[in-house]
Formats: C-alpha cells, sequence, structure tokens
C-alpha cells in the first residue's frame, strides 16, 4: 500500500503541475508572420562560356511573390545592401529576412539591415529547409526556365529572368495560393481562349479576348 501511495502522491504533483504549452516551431514562425517575411538567395547560373554568374533573388513570403532579382559575377556585401535598398523602397521593408551564411553577407550588408529597422534571421548552418519558400524559388526557376536556356552573359541572364519573373508573379499558378498567382489574376469567364508564348513558348498565358 505504501508503493501504491508513493506512486499515486507523484502522479498527481505531475498532473498538478501540468504540461507546458509546446514551444513554436521554425515552421509555424514562418506560417504565422508570413507577410512580415522576406527571404533572399544567391542562385548560381553557369554560362556557355564557362563563365559563372550570380543572381540575386528577394521572395516575400505573404505571397510568394519575386520582389526583386538581380544579376551581377561577383556580389559583395556593399552591393548586396544597394539590392536591399532597391528591394524595399520607402517604407516596404519587411521586419524578418531570412537568409543562409553566405560570407558575401558581410557587415556592410547587415549594417543596411539594421539601418533599415530588418531583422537579420540567419538560418542554421547547413539546414536549406529552414529557408523553403526561396529554395523552392530557386528549384523552380532552373527547372522551368534555366535548365532550357543557353545563357551567353550577364545581359542574356538578365533578360531571360526579367521574362520568367512576370510570368512567375502575373500568370503562373501556385497550390499554396489555391491555383492563383502571386499577383492576383481576375477571373476570365467569356471568349475565346488564346495562348501567348513566354521565352519563346517555353512556357503559355491563356487568356480570354
Amino acid at each position: 500500500m505504501l508503493g501504491f501511495d508513493v506512486a499515486q502522491s507523484t502522479a498527481s504533483k505531475y498532473m498538478a503541475r501540468g504540461r507546458k504549452p509546446p514551444s513554436q516551431g521554425w515552421k509555424v514562425f514562418l506560417r504565422n508572420h508570413a507577410e512580415a517575411i522576406a527571404a533572399i538567395d544567391l542562385c548560381v547560373i553557369p554560362t556557355a562560356t564557362f563563365d559563372r554568374l550570380f543572381a540575386f533573388l528577394v521572395l516575400g513570403h505573404g505571397r510568394r511573390q519575386l520582389l526583386w532579382f538581380e544579376v551581377i559575377r561577383q556580389p559583395t556585401a556593399a552591393w548586396l545592401a544597394r539590392q536591399i535598398t532597391e528591394a524595399f523602397p520607402w517604407e516596404s521593408a519587411p521586419i524578418y529576412l531570412v537568409r543562409d551564411n553566405d560570407g558575401a553577407y558581410g557587415p556592410a550588408f547587415r549594417g543596411r539591415l539594421r539601418a533599415m529597422g530588418i531583422r537579420d534571421r540567419p538560418i542554421s548552418p547547413g539546414s536549406p529547409w529552414q529557408n523553403a519558400y526561396v529554395e523552392r524559388l530557386v528549384g523552380t526557376l532552373r527547372r522551368e526556365c534555366l535548365d532550357h536556356v543557353l545563357i551567353i552573359g550577364a545581359g542574356r541572364l538578365q533578360r531571360v529572368l526579367a521574362s520568367y519573373a512576370a510570368y512567375y508573379k502575373q500568370t503562373r499558378t501556385h497550390l499554396a495560393l489555391e491555383k492563383d498567382a502571386p499577383f492576383r489574376r481576375v477571373v476570365q469567364r467569356s471568349g475565346v481562349i488564346v495562348a501567348i508564348p513566354i521565352l519563346a513558348g517555353l512556357h503559355h498565358q491563356y487568356v480570354r479576348i
């Protein structure tokens, strides 16, 4: 009986204390703060002349909007700081910026974030899943565009990205957005369907006229 009483007393003590509420995981944080989060990444693109270019991408979590992109041969912290200023003019800066630990994001870049009131949120080393939305964008960009076109130089890459970015924002559907585009589309219910080629027919935009 003594053993039973001790066990019952111990059980009652833990029941009275109660369970702690679960801590907020990274996935929950991203979902709860989506409208206030942007993410960045550097996409490496090899050229036909065995050169290497970098595309700097800025993605808004709220509606998966590709907010900004720019091409350069070798990114520096000062150049990246200027791109952040261009991507978020006036009062449009997000509260949080998620990024990896690339050495290019040096003191000049981090200082610009602080000056703009953006909270820098680098992910854990070797954990690309913590920056999943922009990593998905990079993969989509490669599969749907860059793997199918010949890149000769920075100018050519800039034009290709501009064309794909317009398609991605205005036409391409996203399951997470209930099959809508990042820039909301108006549903066209009448008229003849016409296919508008994008990137020389690599993709199409279907409209009614």
